[in-house]
């Protein structure tokens, strides 16, 4: 029988709180005021909170943490210009937050190596850790690594002390090396000192080394050594060779590799990589200035990858002999892009057109393509459902029309600085959007 009396007030702490995770946060925070009861349920039932972690928080901590008692994530961010807290903030956080698994610091750079020592030794559940400009150095890090025992996932930026070259201690895999999963490390000036974390990390999947100085060959060559069950790679505007991607071959569960601006890697280094990489999915090479990848390279990728999804490449010279190779062996090819050269014209584009049936997303930016290309598309890729075409002078109003009127269905990205006169003359076609953001993912 059902109780028709009852009112929203009759509803379970849990129900409530259930509503409260599905509005937006301008709505959660009008909902807490209605009466003290929302008040509680909603900071019961928040688990994610984002603090500016200037000098004058550590006075309402207590008050802050009293209300938001369940947080698990949270992200303490300062500006540049404030004072942040410092140690005593941090080890009153870790007091009120014991059950907190991820942790993000940003430009907190009153915090010290004591500090975090303390705070990692009561918050022992943590799973994720991110720091970005911070002051602290190695031995705050090493704190963390003897202490989090379920740490999976270490993200470190311009770690301001560690780059401290009158600094030795390296940075140990300690309890953590068993859990981590993933390491990335971004604008270091000595990040050659994660080495023993990394090569320590058995188990770990992804490593991002991203603009980190100095010579990264030996390192990767002992990393490799030791960790076998790597999946994912981003080597990013960094100082390797062939020698290190000869080391990366022995990953032979690689799925994912990025190769962004790293001018000496040639065909051979990547060759010696996907000879025996054959599980690689996705694969993002920029040739940059030296272009030193080519069609020989790529030539290799086809005939050993016959797994691979997605294919960015960047300032990278492949000709209409390598294309048809790809498309030919690489059957699962879904995401391509084709950014900064020349030669990638009509020939090249027709030729992905009648051979890359499982296509779905296509970039194609700053090359020799014209009108004719467009019409190549028109009639293949049978499962085409997104174009970007940016910076290619040859493309006109007419080959995206013909290109759109072809397929009812395709979603067409023109580049706004080429195209803003054309697109007046095509209607208020919604398939039809102009591009303007620098720096997207070219296959997004």
């Amino acid at each position: 029988m059902v109780d028709h009396d009852l009112t929203i007030s009759d509803l379970p702490d849990a129900c409530l709180a259930r509503v409260f995770h599905f509005l937006p946060p301008l709505d959660r925070k009008q909902c807490s005021l209605v009466c003290r009861w929302w008040l509680f349920v909603e900071g019961q039932s928040h688990h994610r909170l984002t603090l500016n972690a200037r000098t004058d928080l550590a006075s309402v901590l207590r008050s802050v943490f009293n209300r938001f008692d369940s947080v698990t994530k949270l992200s303490l961010k300062c500006d540049r210009k404030s004072v942040s807290i410092g140690d005593e903030a941090l080890v009153n956080i870790s007091q009120f937050c014991e059950n907190l698994i991820r942790l993000k610091l940003r430009s907190c750079r009153e915090l010290t190596d004591a500090g975090v020592l303390k705070f990692a030794k009561n918050c022992r559940k943590l799973r994720k850790l991110s720091v970005g400009s911070c002051c602290f150095g190695a031995m705050g890090m090493n704190g963390v690594m003897d202490n989090c025992l379920f740490l999976e996932e270490l993200s470190v930026k311009r770690l301001q002390t560690v780059v401290d070259g009158n600094q030795t201690e390296e940075i140990r895999p300690g309890v953590a090396g068993s859990a981590l999963r993933m390491i990335s490390l971004k604008d270091m000036y000595n990040g050659q000192r994660f080495e023993p974390l990394i090569s320590g990390s058995k188990k770990l999947k992804t490593l991002r080394i991203v603009r980190c100085y100095g010579d990264w060959d030996k390192v990767l060559q002992v990393v490799t050594k030791n960790v076998k069950e790597l999946v994912e790679l981003h080597l990013e505007r960094l100082q390797v060779s062939d020698l290190a991607l000869a080391a990366v071959s022995g990953c032979r569960g690689l799925e994912i590799l990025h190769l962004l601006k790293t001018p000496d890697c040639s065909n051979l280094g990547l060759t010696s990589v996907v000879e025996k990489s054959t599980l690689l999915r996705k694969l993002h090479i920029d040739g940059w200035k030296t272009r030193r990848i080519n069609d020989e390279g790529l030539i290799s990728v086809a005939k050993n990858c016959p797994n691979l999804q997605e294919l960015v490449l960047i300032s990278v010279d492949i000709t209409r002999s390598g294309l048809d190779l790809l498309s030919t062996n690489c059957r699962k090819l879904e995401r391509l892009a084709l950014c900064g050269s020349e030669t990638i014209g009509d020939a090249e584009i027709s030729c992905i057109a009648a051979k890359c049936r499982a296509l779905r997303k296509l970039c194609i930016k700053s090359c020799p393509v014209s009108d004719y290309g467009m019409e190549a598309l028109a009639v293949g890729c049978p499962n085409l459902v997104k174009v970007k075409v940016k910076k290619c002078k040859g493309v006109t109003s007419d080959g995206v029309g013909w290109l759109m009127a072809s397929r009812g269905s395709l979603t067409v990205n023109l580049d706004a600085p080429v195209v803003e006169n054309q697109i007046a003359n095509m209607g208020n076609d919604s398939r039809v959007l102009a591009v303007v953001a620098v720096g997207q993912d070219p296959i997004r």
